[in-house]
């Protein structure tokens, strides 16, 4: 277990890890550098629609999520960058993620070209509202289809072996969960006293609306690289009384500042948990419809209860078929993420601009193309210059 004063360090040591261990992970950890090193680009990025963006649309930031009935949709999973922004940063920071893994895997550059043209076309499609349920199974590669069949046969039990190692109603204190300090405990015990959490927790999976819920145990949450200078905790309540009552797990995450740009002149909520929960209602329904902004320990947190069938989409090696097919599939959702958020007429116009912005060369919009080599060289650079700084520290302390 890690003390609260010691919980910044540890938290450091982890994420500077994560990042070493490949270009990939390092992509998807570095989400203030990369809007600086866009500013910083010679890329000339289009202003697309001002609409909710995803603002860190990698990935791992894409999946299985169950909506209040236990519904399954792909979708995007995390919502901490959101802002009314432009659509085309959403594209970019795909297309990076995607072409990092294609690089990870060993595949030839040529395939970096077709991930970007199969990203175009799988984003367009979902633009043009050809993107509909009999698309949608024709674009689905097998990988998604099969990670969705293991969504909806997941319970309770495996989402509490999965996060908890145990079924036990217990939160295991050790690598992952740490124990609270007395006013973190409190202040979680009064979070859930808030009618607006009551109401969240109680109309998920058909519970009674007049249901009582109760703190069954709590714990700080070290959770990927996000935990970092935030309070992050994990809580398990239990929803009714007796036989009847059931086990839920609540994450709590505290809402920052958005490194994503917000587009000019755009009016967003000043609260960063509001902002969050409003972003990811525009752009993810499923996740949306089960979040609550509140504040706790005086700062904007935002809490959901964690559905046994929400799955990360975790990608280890791709093959080349894998990756363009993967490429149209991710940029089909985010496309139709961004769209519903727009009127026909601007769907129309956007996609224009994306269609005349190819080149004769390669079929895909040349700021996309050159922003991703771009930023692709630059992460290569700042990856090797973090593990080399990673070395030496881990010497240092061997000395």
């Amino acid at each position: 277990m890690v003390p609260p004063e010691k919980r910044a360090t540890r938290l450091r040591e982890v994420q500077n890890l994560k990042m070493a261990r490949s270009a990939h992970a390092y992509v998807r950890g570095s989400t203030i550098k990369f809007y600086d090193w866009l500013e910083a680009g010679p890329v000339d990025v289009p202003e697309g629609p001002a609409v909710w963006i995803c603002g860190d649309c990698h990935l791992g930031n894409l999946g299985p999520l169950a909506d209040r009935k236990g519904r399954v949709a792909v979708q995007i999973r995390d919502l901490d960058q959101t802002v009314i922004g432009n659509p085309a940063h959403d594209l970019i920071r795909l297309g990076l993620s995607l072409a990092s893994a294609a690089r990870g895997s060993d595949l030839p550059g040529v395939v970096t070209a077709r991930i970007l043209e199969h990203l175009t076309a799988g984003y367009e499609a979902a633009l043009s509202g050809d993107f509909d349920r009999a698309a949608e199974l024709d674009l689905r590669p097998k990988a998604i289809g099969h990670l969705l069949d293991r969504s909806v046969r997941r319970r309770w039990r495996h989402l509490a072996a999965e996060r908890l190692e145990t079924v036990e109603p217990m939160m295991p204190l050790g690598k992952t969960f740490w124990a609270l300090t007395d006013d973190e405990r409190a202040a979680l015990s009064d979070v859930f006293q808030n009618k607006d959490m009551h109401d969240l927790v109680t109309r998920l999976q058909s519970r009674g609306a007049d249901a009582p819920i109760a703190v069954v145990d709590a714990a700080y949450w070290m959770k990927g690289c996000s935990s970092l200078g935030r309070l992050r905790y994990a809580a398990m309540l239990r929803v009714g009384e007796g036989k009847s009552s059931s086990l839920c797990l609540v994450d709590i995450k505290e809402a920052v500042t958005a490194a994503a740009p917000r587009a000019a002149g755009a009016s967003m909520p000043r609260d960063n948990a509001v902002r969050v929960v409003t972003g990811a209602r525009a752009l993810s329904p499923n996740l949306g419809q089960r979040m609550v902004a509140a504040r706790l320990l005086g700062r904007p947190v935002v809490l959901r209860e964690l559905m046994p069938q929400d799955l990360k989409l975790e990608v280890e090696r791709l093959t080349q078929v894998q990756a363009v097919e993967l490429a149209a599939y991710l940029a089909s959702v985010v496309g139709k993420a961004h769209g519903r958020q727009m009127d026909k007429a601007t769907r129309a116009s956007w996609l224009s601009d994306l269609q005349k912005a190819r080149t004769a060369r390669l079929d895909a919009p040349n700021w996309l193309w050159s922003g991703v080599v771009d930023l692709l060289g630059i992460h290569e650079r700042a990856y090797l210059e973090h593990c080399r700084t990673y070395a030496l520290s881990l010497d240092r302390k061997a000395a």
